[in-house]
């Protein structure tokens, strides 16, 4: 849980790594007019404070050769918590899903598939996601165009932190 509350410098830091998380604490230091010490323990600080939760590339899908992109909802008859923990633990093995959320509505879960191809999307639904515990109904939709695709947050101290 956060001991601090962040301030607009720790919104800038943030901003940044979204923008470039290789960005060196020199050039955060500069491009914030701190000086590097400041500036590196208000980095460590937010690394601690769980605010930044990791550092990753982001890959072209499409250049790695997973074409399909694909939404699934997946339904259950029944919700023992059993079957729902079974199928939440079963999911964080599947590479192939990139997200897994539990939402409202008609459905129970949402989650964000990629694969090479139709074909080979068929073969994960038809051996893999149907076969997830407690599945009784699967709905796809596929991604015809990517509109936007970000992982940034809109980080600034008007929002409520807690």
């Amino acid at each position: 849980m956060p001991k601090h509350k962040i301030d607009e410098t720790d919104c800038a830091i943030l901003n940044l790594l979204q923008e470039d998380g290789r960005a060196p604490n020199v050039k955060l230091a500069e491009t914030l007019n701190l000086s590097e010490t400041p500036c590196w323990r208000r980095l460590k600080r937010l690394e601690e404070e769980g605010y930044i939760q990791a550092y990753q590339a982001n890959l072209n899908r499409k250049l790695l050769g997973f074409g399909v992109l694909a939404f699934v909802e997946i339904s259950f008859s029944t919700h023992m918590e059993q079957t729902l923990v079974k199928f939440e633990q079963a999911v964080q093995e599947i590479p192939e899903v990139l997200f897994c959320h539990n939402i409202s509505g008609e459905s129970d879960y949402l989650l964000q598939v990629v694969t090479e191809n139709l074909e080979s999307y068929e073969k994960l639904s038809r051996n893999v996601i149907r076969r997830l515990p407690g599945v009784t109904s699967v709905k796809t939709s596929f991604a015809l165009k990517e509109i936007k695709a970000s992982t940034k947050l809109p980080v600034s101290t008007s929002r409520n932190f807690s």
